[in-house]
């Protein structure tokens, strides 16, 4: 079987890098596997890698959506495996690369994902209550999912009440995961926690010298701060700055504090995977492959 191969790990570990030397050795297309990048205009504050940074190689599912817009997991999951066909069928190798665990794991593991359309009347009514609010109501109503969901991701916790009022049912106990599929080889960056909080750092205050203040301006004049891609760690924070709610010293810092408090729950999700093959570098994979 046709490899799939899996380049996974927390924010600023390297994946990006790492991914496109491994594609350029082996012929593979990148498919991205972030929950930001897919956002059209979202740019530096992504990690997006530019036409250069790419050095030739085909990327795919960047870019497809506007930040005004909601997208799920299932179409997720639908364009991805399209693309990892067309990829195939070109005789190459399909390489996801990303920190989104629930986008790549839904793929990899076939996960059956619950069929219920947008409740668009209902998601109004909820997005106009904190996240604590939510939160606490998904732990009464639906207690098996609430352990499974950051309290802090408010948009997964108005999906998890969609579903439970749509069905009835806990949104947990209707998604189905398989066996990691035969032809997959799933590896995640093995780096120390310092270095990458380090990393995290340093690499903000860079995205902050390159316009970063400037790409949040451009993008809060089409779109309001509460749109879904606006919602992401480092467009928040700047954005309440640019509302004049924060300082920009204040906003650096709760963006650096939000970024390495996504990389510790990566981590998490990564970790407790025994699937996940833990590499340092291009030299470890390619041992793998010979």
């Amino acid at each position: 079987m046709q490899k799939i191969i899996v380049i996974a790990g927390p924010t600023a570990s390297g994946k990006t890098e790492l991914a496109i030397e491994l594609a350029k050795k082996i012929g593979g297309e990148i498919i991205n596997a972030d929950s930001r990048s897919i956002y059209i205009g979202m740019d530096i504050g992504t990690g997006k890698p530019t036409l250069e940074e790419r050095q030739g190689v085909p990327h795919h599912l960047f870019d497809i959506i506007t930040p005004d817009q909601q997208f799920s997991v299932a179409e997720y999951k639908k364009l991805a495996e399209k693309k990892i066909k067309e990829i195939q069928e070109r005789g190459k190798t399909p390489i996801l690369v990303g920190g989104t665990g629930l986008y790549i794991d839904s793929v990899v593991y076939g996960y059956e994902l619950p069929e219920i359309a947008p409740d668009y009347t209902l998601r109004k009514e909820l997005e106009e209550r904190s996240e604590e609010d939510l939160y606490a109501e998904l732990a009464e109503v639906d207690p098996e999912t609430a352990e499974k969901i950051d309290p802090k991701n408010k948009r997964r916790i108005i999906r998890a009440l969609e579903i439970y009022y749509g069905t009835g049912r806990s949104k947990i106990t209707q998604e189905k995961r398989k066996k990691l599929l035969e032809n997959v080889l799933y590896f995640a960056i093995d780096i120390p926690r310092e270095t990458l909080y380090q990393r995290i750092n340093e690499r903000v205050d860079k995205w902050i010298k390159e316009g970063f203040v400037e790409e949040v301006k451009k993008l809060l004049e089409k779109y309001p701060l509460d749109s879904p891609g606006m919602s992401g760690i480092g467009y928040k924070q700047i954005g309440l700055h640019l509302t004049s709610q924060i300082s920009k010293e204040e906003a650096t810092s709760k963006f650096k504090q939000g970024d390495r408090n996504l990389a510790k729950r990566q981590l998490t999700w990564f970790k407790r995977n025994k699937d996940i093959i833990w590499v340092k570098g291009l030299k470890d994979i390619s041992a793998i492959f010979k």
